[in-house]
């Protein structure tokens, strides 16, 4: 088990104790589930080691453990200890990097570089190493960035650069660059000595004019052919194989047996037994029979073996091709403006010294470097390899743009908000990378069932053979089957072939392959049409989904909200005529409550309302000031906002506080009774035509409702219908009032029961909690989950608690975290989209299990013997050639070659794979 662990990350987690850190390693060269079953097991073993998960083809470890009993390195020479080499990188944190420093020729050059990074505004610490030629500086991103250090490295007169290139390791891992040459370069070195192997044995003796020279016997009863094949054998056996042999004394040092046990356990059993008749052969007195060798069989075997993990290797490196394309979206060089806001002098700088704040210039056809925003000029987009957008996308000054996406026709400059690894890009890579390390939990039951195969399957061949040598040897020759009457076959050798062919037959990867190549195909192919998937958890729990709950504002509606009205209960009965976008200032000027008049009493709501992240309060405080503007001087303190309700703070004017209370109708009851009856019928009237209503109360008296209205999405009802068409029974969950929530269920033929309307966070958790133990009780199928569409920080406790949270667009942080699927796009068809291809991806898995159970089941019986009265059998090179050939299936094409998603106004929307079409 020739492996490659590389430390890449390592940080502290708030847990149940505080001494508790998570580190992430790299470890490449497992072939199988025994590996990963391996490193597991004797991990946990230990004290201190509270979790491990190892993902095969991710070959990544994430260990959690007791910083006061384990240090990475520790963990690192244990998992050596089992069988794996390692090698420890840098940790990977936020404010900390490594630099190579070139030039340095003594310690008074070191101490110079230590004192002068030390000394800049930002920099925490760092130090410098002589020998390493290397400085690891800790610094503060917001104060400083890593290419004014590198700068300042060098107005000391020495070269500086980055060290970190995990990315490229990445890349070299997701390729299996390092092992795909080295299993390449040892099937042609066997096959070099293979193929004249058996050439020698299998053809050349029908062969009358050779067949003297094969005979021929320099010592008595040692024949020139067993000499040759022997010579030809052992350079394979004890060169090429001996990674088979050390992987398999480690394990078995271990106890636990994998792949390379049953290799070493075939191919030992026919060289050494060749070995052995002919060493039996030279001390025979007389002239005996030729012995029984088979020495093409072992160097056959071990050459079937190589092409095997050379194709799989391949393989693997195939089915992560889309996050290594994820990952080369970055480009190496951009031009910067080194005067910053006056864009006049360029310079071109290698990527990764791009720092916030940095203005950059794209031309067309160019690579975006980093996130940011346009400041001059304007352009389109294709965002696709991004976010999965197919149409390029207009940007203005002011418009987002996303590093790793590609400018069209025009130029433009725009100032760097994200770099490095805190890039959009940067961020989809390692959701995608850690979504390919967690698994499924028929994974879990997949290594498990690896982890005893392989003893398993070395039980059976030795039962094999003890049957077959007692049935050879009790019944008379004419009895027994053809494979035993062959000329030159002592009955011995025969069993032995036969259970060579069991042991050699059998394949523990495809069990331990099932699931990653799935979860790891997919996954990549949803990252490239902007559905990013966590993991095989959420692909096993969207097989059973019965139901979904959808947020409203911002999910089902655009989020866009618009003030439609404004009507005061300030006593005056003078109310403002609404027009398109303007309120009547002649209504306005009028006195309000707390000796306010109106538009004073709407700046100061503006003002409380800028505090909030709210899109219904940016709606509000984006007309206000549209309308009016700001004349006031106001000052907002005491900012208390209450998820799902409304917010309360102090607002100052003039040196007068004013208590300001704003949100939904039970909010504001709940603080003081102010709602008469014509307030009550107003606020019905409205709701019942859809509309948003928020009630603003200034010190303690209700001042006015501001009705909004927002738009459902365009594809919310195809949505909607598609889902229906799946099976699968939706609703709506807000904090809004009853009756908006039901004037836009009614939109979306959603029916009333299935509205939850007044919902705070909690209260939206408590709905999904009690409807999953409903469904739980009352449905005995399978399909009884709950998923939860949200975007907001008041929808993260419901997609936390929901068996599949999805997350859609631009979502708050807090709710992506929060969310088993993360939708880049705030398009309501990859809803649906993403619920089919993570069915999709768990049919795959289990048609990989079906694969890989039926294999063995057929060929592991067809080598013990099941056949051979009817003459049927597998000889040891055919069951090793079998065994090389079934990892080729673990590379799914069904989605490696899978289409992006289309979309048509007309027939709503088409998922396409390459043998799937759905149209809801």
């Amino acid at each position: 088990m020739d492996a490659e662990k590389e430390l890449i990350s390592s940080k502290s987690i708030q847990g149940t104790s505080q001494l508790n850190h998570v580190a992430t390693f790299r470890i490449g060269g497992m072939t199988c589930g025994a590996c990963v079953e391996t490193i597991e097991r004797m991990l946990r073993q230990q004290e201190g080691i509270e979790s491990v998960t190892v993902a095969l083809l991710a070959e990544k470890a994430v260990v959690e453990y007791d910083g006061q009993k384990w240090t990475p390195e520790k963990i690192a020479k244990e998992i050596e200890d089992i069988g794996f080499e390692a090698e420890q990188l840098a940790e990977e944190l936020q404010d900390v990097q490594t630099l190579k420093v070139y030039g340095m020729t003594c310690a008074s050059c070191t101490s110079t570089v230590e004192r002068e990074v030390s000394a800049m505004d930002g920099v925490l610490s760092c130090v410098v190493s002589l020998a390493t030629e290397e400085a690891r500086v800790e610094f503060e991103k917001d104060k400083v960035g890593i290419r004014d250090i590198v700068e300042r490295i060098e107005d000391l007169g020495f070269d500086a650069m980055l060290s970190d290139d995990r990315d490229k390791t990445q890349l070299q891992s997701l390729g299996r660059i390092r092992e795909v040459s080295e299993w390449r370069r040892a099937f042609f070195i066997s096959l070099s000595f293979a193929l004249p192997n058996f050439f020698l044995n299998m053809i050349a003796p029908k062969w009358s004019f050779l067949r003297p020279i094969l005979m021929w016997q320099p010592i008595s009863n040692l024949y020139l052919a067993d000499v040759l094949s022997l010579c030809l054998a052992a350079p394979v056996q004890f060169g090429i194989g001996k990674r088979f042999y050390v992987s398999s004394i480690k394990a078995l040092r271990h106890y636990s047996a994998t792949m390379d046990v049953l290799v070493v356990f075939g191919t030992t059993a026919s060289f050494f037994f060749s070995t052995f008749s002919m060493i039996v052969a030279l001390f025979c007195t007389t002239q005996c029979e030729r012995p029984a060798t088979f020495f093409e069989t072992s160097t056959m075997l071990i050459t079937f073996v190589t092409l095997g993990r050379y194709l799989e290797n391949s393989a693997k490196g195939k089915t992560s091709e889309a996050l290594s394309k994820l990952i080369s979206l970055t480009p190496s060089m951009a031009v910067i403006y080194s005067d910053g806001e006056k864009m006049t002098q360029e310079r071109k700088v290698a990527t990764e010294l791009i720092q916030r704040g940095d203005y950059v210039k794209v031309i067309p056809g160019e690579r975006i470097a980093a996130d940011g925003l346009v400041v001059r000029g304007e352009s389109s987009v294709d965002e696709s390899m991004v976010t999965g957008e197919a149409i390029p996308v207009t940007k203005v000054i002011g418009s987002a743009v996303i590093g790793g996406t590609v400018n069209s026709l025009g130029t433009f400059d725009f100032v760097v908000t994200r770099a490095g690894k805190e890039t959009s890009l940067s961020q989809i890579v390692r959701l995608v990378s850690d979504a390919q390390t967690s698994k499924a939990p028929i994974q879990a039951f997949a290594d498990r069932v690896a982890g005893v195969f392989v003893p398993c399957v070395v039980g059976l061949g030795v039962m094999t053979f003890i049957f077959w040598m007692c049935i050879s040897h009790t019944f008379q020759l004419p009895s027994l089957p053809d494979i035993f009457q062959h000329q030159g076959s002592s009955r011995t050798m025969v069993c032995l072939k036969i259970c060579i062919s069991v042991v050699v037959v059998a394949c523990p990867c495809a069990l331990g392959l099932s699931t990653p190549t799935a979860v790891m195909v997919g996954t990549g192919v949803g990252a490239q049409n902007g559905i990013l998937i966590k993991g095989g958890g959420p692909l096993e729990a969207s097989k059973s989904i019965s139901h979904i709950l959808f947020d409203k504002t911002g999910t089902l509606t655009q989020g866009k909200l618009s003030v439609a009205g404004v009507r005061w209960f300030d006593g005056n009965s003078e109310q403002p005529k609404e027009t398109s976008d303007k309120v009547d200032r002649i209504a306005l000027d009028v006195q309000s409550v707390s000796g306010l008049k109106r538009a004073e009493a709407l700046e100061i709501l503006a003002a409380a309302e800028r505090k909030s992240e709210h899109p219904i309060a940016r709606g509000i405080a984006n007309f206000i000031d549209s309308t009016i503007g700001t004349t006031l001087k106001t000052e907002v303190s005491s900012f208390i906002s209450v998820p799902g309700h409304g917010i309360q703070c102090t607002v100052t004017v003039q040196g007068i506080p004013h208590a300001i209370f704003i949100g939904n109708q039970s909010y504001i009851d709940s603080q003081k009774k102010v709602l008469d009856s014509t307030s009550l019928a107003y606020a019905e009237k409205q709701s019942s035509q859809g509309k948003t209503l928020v009630f603003a109360m200034i010190d303690g008296s209700l001042a006015c409702i501001i009705s909004l209205s927002d738009q459902l999405k365009p594809e919310a009802r195809q949505c909607i219908d598609g889902l229906r068409r799946m099976g699968i029974h939706c609703g709506i969950m807000t904090g809004d009032s009853q009756a908006t929530a039901r004037a836009i269920a009614k939109q979306l033929d959603i029916d009333e029961e299935d509205v939850y309307a007044e919902m705070s966070p909690t209260g939206k958790r408590g709905v999904i909690l009690r409807l999953r133990e409903e469904l739980a009780q009352s449905n005995s199928s399978k399909s009884n989950g709950v998923a939860m569409v949200g975007d907001g920080i008041n929808d993260s406790p419901a997609l936390a608690a929901a068996t599949l949270g999805i997350a859609v667009g631009n979502g708050a942080e807090i709710a992506v975290e929060a969310a088993s699927i993360v939708l880049m796009r705030s398009n309501l068809l990859d809803v649906a989209a993403s619920l089919h291809l993570s069915r999709r991806i768990f049919r795959q898995i289990k048609l990989n299990f079906v694969w890989a159970t039926g294999y063995n089941i057929i060929f592991i019986p067809l080598a013990m013997g099941f056949g051979l009265p009817w003459g049927i059998h597998l000889h040891p090179m055919m069951a090793g050639a079998a065994m090389a050939f079934s990892s080729t299936w673990k590379r799914p094409s069904w989605l490696q070659d899978c289409q992006p998603i289309k979309r048509s106004e007309q027939c709503g929307f088409v998922l396409q794979f390459s043998n799937m079409r759905i149209e809801p």
